[in-house]
């Protein structure tokens, strides 16, 4: 009897797995924190004999090369993928035995990145599951962008055939695993539903259900902006990644938090939005340690630029720089723990920020001689589905480099539903501006009374 575990790391979207039977196991494109499937594997009382990679991983670090060493396990990784390490190199076709009558067969899949690699789980020689990687996700496919632009249109149709191709060889009720697809950027959409199966995909998939032509155009048109971050994960897959440092940082006190400023490096405030508003170090940044940290972060901040922790607990702060060492952000400068009263120097008081809802913007807007300005921060698509009249428009990701086209006069700024508004109100804040956080969702903008129109 085999199992499969899912190990998920919600903050990228990403699901990574690890599949075996009585005694041995595989895992599955393996997190840069190698602790969980190791973990995972001795709740299970197996061997970690293999360590599968379905491609060479654009939106985090890989823990596979890691994982290989600590364990012995043999590193498979598809064969046209170029790196710069010993690995198992895997061919189209090649099946792998991992238990008594539990095998796993590779099936060359190119369109997430020309050598994309998926694994077939077989029982007795009758396939059960598919880890799938970034070829078919559930309802979409991953993104065929991120390798080279010349690539791109070559690769979306590659993407379809290699859907075409699971769908053609594995009966109905394979399960569908991903790697991505659970919020992850290297995905082309988000992922409908928790589960699927071969036969749920021929239904409802795009690639599955449209002839090349049109998935390839809808494919292309649905693209948005590449994470900046990702430019450096392919590289440092390829070269080899570092075993994981999880050590402490060290601690900095309130003096050492003021010249780390007054330098120019960042300083992230890992609290909830609310809080920060309230009170927070003037000049520090607002990345929620329960948000999608890692992801906004790493595409954020000028890559290499040294940057301070400030947490409300060690906790808070241990499981934030977990999920940044997954993104190469591997060791913070300095953190601290506690409260603002904590981080400032003697007889200097804490910044803040006025939150609202969209009916307190709509009121503003109403009795306003001078308006002020409306900042959305939300990604293009989002913004084509309706947007508030006359505001502004600047991504979240985009806002640090293009503040200074934020127009004159206070900012009200909103997003979907709060957490990028509280990053971008962080930022404008830092630059001096009178800024208004619209802690509040989207779908309430009309209801609150403001007018929003729909995209030309």
């Amino acid at each position: 009897m085999f199992f499969v575990d899912t190990v998920e790391i919600e903050g990228l979207g990403n699901r990574h797995y690890l599949a075996g039977g009585a005694r041995a196991a595989v895992a599955v494109d393996p997190p840069r924190d190698i602790d969980q499937v190791i973990a995972a594997a001795a709740r299970r009382g197996v061997r970690i004999t293999h360590v599968v990679e379905t491609h060479i991983h654009n939106d985090y670090v890989t823990g596979g090369l890691e994982l290989a060493r600590v364990t012995g396990a043999a590193y498979l990784v598809p064969a046209a993928a170029q790196v710069a390490f010993s690995r198992v190199p895997v061919h189209d076709g090649v099946v792998i035995e991992i238990d008594e009558e539990l095998s796993v067969r590779a099936l060359a899949t190119p369109g997430h990145t020309p050598h994309h690699t998926a694994y077939v789980l077989e029982e007795a020689g009758t396939p059960v599951a598919a880890f799938t990687g970034g070829s078919l996700l559930m309802g979409t496919v991953g993104r065929p962008d991120l390798v080279e632009p010349r690539l791109t249109e070559n690769l979306a149709r590659a993407q379809h055939a290699s859907a075409q191709r699971l769908a053609a060889e594995l009966p109905d009720d394979t399960s569908i695993l991903p790697t991505h697809g659970f919020g992850s950027f290297c995905s082309s959409g988000q992922a409908e539903g928790e589960e699927s199966t071969i036969g749920r995909e021929k239904a409802v998939n795009a690639a599955l259900v449209q002839d090349v032509d049109s998935f390839v155009a809808g494919l292309l048109a649905g693209l948005e902006d590449v994470p900046a971050y990702y430019a450096h994960m392919g590289p440092a897959n390829s070269a080899g990644p570092d075993p994981v440092d999880l050590t402490a940082p060290r601690r900095a006190d309130a003096a050492e938090i003021g010249v780390r400023l007054a330098a120019g490096e960042w300083v992230v405030d890992l609290r909830n939005r609310v809080a920060f508003a309230e009170g927070h170090v003037a000049g520090s940044f607002n990345f929620e340690a329960d948000g999608k940290i890692a992801t906004y972060l790493a595409w954020m901040i000028p890559w290499g630029k040294p940057v301070t922790l400030l947490a409300e607990t060690p906790q808070q702060l241990a499981d934030a720089q977990r999920e940044l060492v997954r993104v190469g952000i591997d060791h913070p400068a300095a953190a601290a723990t506690g409260s603002p009263s904590d981080w400032l120097s003697p007889g200097r008081v804490p910044a803040s920020f006025r939150r609202a809802v969209f009916a307190d913007l709509a009121a503003e807007l109403s009795r306003a001689e001078a308006p002020p300005v409306v900042l959305d921060v939300r990604r293009d698509s989002e913004r084509a589905g309706g947007y508030v009249a006359s505001s502004v428009h600047i991504p979240v990701h985009a806002l640090h480099q293009r503040i200074d086209e934020v127009p004159a006069g206070q900012v009200w700024v909103h997003c979907a539903g709060g957490m990028r508004a509280g990053i971008a109100a962080s930022l404008l804040d830092a630059a001096g501006r009178d800024v208004v956080a619209v802690d509040d969702g989207f779908d309430r903008a009309a209801a609150a009374g403001l007018t929003v129109r729909a995209a030309a």
